[in-house]
């Protein structure tokens, strides 16, 4: 680097290579001139003639220089505000590339949170139906201990069928674990009417056979008609007593699945349970024939009522009767009152004739009109004035 003219220039600038050839050509200059001083001894008048011609270049040559350092001034101060320039467009195009980078990078981050937020919501979700999943696995291993045990498993027959009997009948139309007279408890007596009187529904349905028919064990088919006959003569025995209940009970159970297995596949045990009165029901054929007793209540209490029925039925009839008799009254004050009216205006009008004559001073056409009258006529429009 070199520095000229307070301006820095690196040494293969073309300003630099110019300076250096002004240079070499006032060494070569002087060179001459020691040589031409060397000769003066010989040549003096054309050595100074040389001389002076040799000023006159170099004046020359110095006013090439400050033309020269003066266009490298200019071309330095040109150079300089092109370099500003460039350095503020590229300052601007950085800037503009920043800025659309950091907007990018901005939308970038945002979908990239957006994403996370979703997929953060997605196993939300996921970890919430492994949890439901988890709870309905541990509800079914409930059900099928409910199922298992006895005990348990009448309980869970009662509670459907509670609320089969809530939703079909009114409160006062059954009870629920009620008493017979010999002591056996039932889990629902319905309150019919004699007859056919009161009915019992027994939820307690042996599904233990059932559980062995569907395993496919040795002799299930079997043990489920054993299981099933016995418990129909357990119910006729238990829940059908002359003179307190009806001559039937049902059998209620919990399971559409039973109910379709024994009348597929075990048709004698339905008409076993026909022959001893005990009818089985499942769910949705429960909830029909209590829709049908529902109908036969309601018919009794009709009857029932029907007494006081009659009575405000006679009672509503005299009201009618006296009714039409006050209007009939009312009609005939109508008819007095429009006769009177009719009346009335008659007066007026003769009064009004007789009143205009008057003014008129038709004396002559009130005699032949008096004259004309007789005595009961005149009675009877003086009585209707």
């Amino acid at each position: 680097m070199i520095t000229l003219f307070g301006q820095t220039y690196p040494w293969n600038a073309p300003e630099v290579l110019l300076l250096g050839g002004a240079a070499l050509v006032l060494l070569i200059l002087l060179t001459l001139i020691l040589r031409a001083a060397a000769r003066a001894s010989s040549t003096a008048e054309p050595l100074l003639r040389e001389v002076s011609w040799l000023a006159s270049r170099v004046q020359t040559l110095n006013d090439g220089q400050e033309r020269l350092a003066g266009g490298l001034h200019h071309v330095s101060e040109a150079q300089a505000v092109s370099q500003t320039a460039m350095l503020k467009v590229m300052e601007q195009r950085l800037a503009e590339v920043q800025r659309q980078m950091t907007e990018s990078l901005h939308g970038t981050s945002t979908r990239t949170a957006r994403s996370l937020g979703e997929l953060q919501q997605r196993l939300e979700t996921i970890d919430k139906a492994q949890a439901n999943i988890e709870k309905l696995s541990g509800n079914v291993l409930s059900l099928q201990d409910i199922l298992s045990n006895k005990q348990t498993r009448g309980a869970f027959g009662e509670i459907q069928l509670n609320d089969i009997v809530q939703k079909a009948l009114p409160k006062d139309a059954y009870s629920m674990q009620a008493t017979l007279s010999n002591g056996r408890r039932a889990d629902c007596l319905i309150h019919l009417p004699n007859p056919p009187g009161p009915i019992v529904i027994d939820a307690k349905f042996p599904l233990e056979a059932y559980e062995t028919l569907r395993r496919g064990e040795p002799n299930a088919a079997q043990q489920m008609r054993i299981a099933v006959r016995a418990h129909i003569r357990a119910i006729a025995d238990k829940y059908i007593l002359e003179g307190e209940t009806a001559d039937g009970a049902l059998m209620f159970l919990p399971s559409e699945a039973v109910y379709a297995e024994l009348h597929a596949n075990f048709p004698d045990l339905v008409r076993e349970g026909f022959a001893a009165k005990v009818w089985i029901v499942s769910p949705t054929t429960c909830m029909a024939t209590l829709n049908t007793m529902r109908a036969v209540l309601k018919d009794a209490r009709m009857r029932e009522q029907a007494g006081a029925i009659r009575r405000e039925l006679s009672l509503l009839y005299s009201d009618v009767e006296r009714l039409g008799a006050r209007v009939e009254n009312l009609d005939r004050h109508f008819g007095q009152a429009a006769k009177d009216i009719e009346e009335i205006k008659i007066s007026s009008d003769k009064a009004s004739k007789r009143a205009r004559r008057l003014d008129n001073f038709d004396f002559e056409e009130l005699a032949p009109d008096q004259t004309a009258i007789s005595p009961a006529r005149v009675i009877g429009a003086t009585a209707a004035e």
